[in-house]
């Protein structure tokens, strides 16, 4: 049997593993179930993919982020590894193949969603499966106290009954003392291993600053730390404009939210991840399965929604451990804006009750059905239609997806539908022609066997996957043929998908989710209160409120957040402070700007000292709104 570090060397090229990672490794290796909570850049795949690699069989891994799941079954591919995705709307037919490939096709890796396993007959299938090891990624989503709730994930347990004779993992990034004991009960993972990696991460600076130029803050930032930054925003205009702003200050900057195209998201990540663009403005629809080491600044100009968000978001700087700083930028405003975009836009049981209700009538689903069927879904003319505030109307689509109930897919989707213009035979011959299109047309018309007589959607994953090319390749195909009068073709893009995972039920639908609702409210609420406790401490160390915050015991002071910078650097009094402007004044005119920036003050201070100079009309303003002596 290969040794763990051959494995590591051979697909990774690293040459020795990083603590506790081939502790947990051997633990697996033994048959032992496990519990690893290693924080955002810890190599937490590494822990399930490389005993999965050692032994015969296949490793199940369960996951909720299907981009985080694209992305780890595209490295693995890239390594040559064989795995593969159930995602996205997948006929029962077609799962049921990909799960046969998975059986006789040599596959080490088969990823799916928790929902998936709320499927009895899917529970059966992969019971035929030769796995090997169960892997449940982002665990923290199995606890009623975790910050993303699934109950689909307590099905989990079931199939921990059905495989008992096969070791499970369940691995988070961010888990406190509560929801590391609720993980282990739930799963019922028995007597499991328990690895946990500090929290601390060393080389970050943990800052918060106070500051009314938001903008001009950032500036002064990249212009002295010029390394490759993310800042971390909360919608998509967000994005667009700071973006916009930077790069007329002359900075490189790109931008990444879900409501892009995917070319188009690809093209501005590789711009950022290859060094040619220096800063990513993103919501959080970036960062899953992004490794980037030489991160060297992650600012958020937006308050985030809770501690464990904000530290894996954080923690996507230094990863290569050189010193890099995690910055929230906060101005007097952000603190109503936060409370009013994450309390006040918490959905209650009569809104969501609204929400559903005018969902299934908008998708005209009757009573009783609906249940696998897929529909395109406008979420702007959703919310226009019903006249629903459009923050609360996501939060209760959100909610209902992590229940299960439906699945929302807020990724851009390309409706397809086509028709053969031309008869069967003549297609027949095109092919003979073109012997480089024929897998891709024969994949159409063994799916598609009306397309010659009505317009058909055709499924484009499908395809690509049976005829093995690129889904690029494949629209090029269609619109050459389109142009040739050899097909009909219609394609049209959607802001969203929505799949429903369960019949209409109304009131019976609601009333049995709606515990879950009003207790995730509650656990919100607390959590944006440590948020702004956070941001708002003047007392206590940064870094150290965060590792108390996840139960973890420190009695040291980092030294390099912004708190403890400002505990060691001298303090002018007000006195002190107008005096210096004072000397300052005595060469030129200055801004207030200019005045903070060379005495080194913060924004209040520099605020109050010129005020103090104003009363006692010891300066005055001139026509460049600048300072002078009087």
């Amino acid at each position: 049997m290969q040794q763990p570090l051959d494995i590591l060397k051979k697909y990774w090229n690293h040459d020795k593993f990083r603590s506790p990672q081939d502790e947990i490794i051997k633990s697996v290796l033994e048959g032992k179930d496990t519990f690893a909570l290693m924080p955002t850049g810890g190599g937490k795949s590494v822990c399930f993919q490389v005993p999965a690699l050692i032994q015969p069989g296949i490793c199940l891994v369960v996951s909720p982020l299907i981009a985080l799941m694209k992305d780890q079954v595209q490295n693995l591919q890239k390594k040559d590894i064989k795995a593969m995705a159930l995602t996205g709307s997948l006929s029962v037919d077609e799962i049921s193949n990909l799960l046969d490939n998975c059986r006789f096709g040599n596959y080490k890796f088969l990823y799916l969603s928790p929902e998936r396993l709320e499927a009895d007959w899917i529970v059966e299938r992969i019971k035929e499966l030769d796995i090997n090891l169960v892997a449940i990624d982002e665990a923290h989503c199995v606890s009623q106290w975790g910050h993303d709730f699934r109950p689909a994930y307590l099905k989990i347990s079931k199939l921990k009954k059905e495989l008992s004779n096969v070791p499970f993992i369940a691995l988070t990034a961010s888990a406190t003392k509560r929801v590391q004991e609720d993980i282990v009960k739930q799963l019922a993972l028995k007597e499991p291993q328990v690895f946990k990696k500090s929290f601390a991460r060393e080389n970050i600076a943990y800052m918060v600053f106070e500051c009314e130029d938001k903008l001009h803050r950032l500036q002064q930032m990249f212009t002295k730390n010029p390394g490759p930054a993310i800042i971390y925003v909360r919608n998509r205009r967000a994005c667009h404009e700071v973006s916009r702003q930077l790069q007329s200050l002359g900075f490189t900057a790109t931008y990444y939210h879900g409501g892009l195209k995917g070319k188009e998201k690809e093209a501005n990540m590789q711009g950022w991840l290859k060094g040619n663009i220096q800063v990513m403005v993103a919501t959080n629809a970036f960062g899953m399965g992004i490794d980037k080491p030489d991160v060297k600044t992650v600012t958020h100009i937006q308050l985030p929604e809770n501690i464990e968000s904000y530290y894996q978001e954080a923690g996507r700087a230094g990863r290569n451990g050189q010193k890099s700083f995690a910055v929230v930028l906060v101005s007097p405003g952000d603190v109503p804006a936060a409370k009013s975009q994450f309390l006040d836009a918490l959905p209650d049981k009569v809104f969501l009750k609204q929400v559903y209700l005018k969902l299934n009538a908008f998708l005209q689903i009757a009573y009783g059905e609906g249940m696998e069927e897929v529909f395109s879904f406008n979420f702007n003319d959703f919310c226009h239609k019903y006249n629903f505030p459009a923050v609360k109307a996501y939060n209760a689509l959100q909610f209902l997806d992590r229940q299960g109930v439906l699945t929302l897919s807020r990724e851009f989707s390309e409706k397809v539908v086509m028709q053969f213009l031309i008869p069967s035979r003549e297609v027949v011959r095109y092919t003979s022609l073109n012997p480089a299109d024929e897998e891709a047309i024969l994949a159409i018309l063994r799916n598609y066997t009306g397309i010659f007589d009505a317009e058909t959607t055709i499924n484009i994953r499908l395809i690509t996957t049976k005829a093995k090319i690129s889904e690029a390749d494949l629209m090029q195909l269609l619109k050459r043929m389109e142009g040739q009068g050899i097909i009909g073709l219609r394609a049209s893009g959607n802001d969203g998908a929505i799949v429903f995972n369960e019949v209409r039920e109304d009131e019976h639908t609601i009333n049995r989710i709606s515990k879950f609702l009003e207790q995730q409210n509650t656990l919100k609420v607390s959590q944006l209160e440590s948020v702004l406790h956070y941001i708002a401490d003047t007392t206590h160390c940064k870094s150290r409120f965060i590792l108390e915050y996840f139960d973890e015991e420190t009695t040291t002071d980092c030294g390099i957040c912004s708190y403890c910078i400002s505990k060691n650097k001298v303090q002018l009094s007000p006195l002190e402070t107008a005096t210096a402007i004072l000397e300052l004044l005595k060469e030129k005119a200055l801004s207030s700007r200019s005045i903070e920036q060379q005495l080194g003050l913060t924004s209040k201070d520099t605020v109050f000292a010129l005020q103090l100079l104003l009363d006692s009309k010891r300066i005055i303003l001139n026509d460049h709104n600048e300072y002078i002596l009087k």
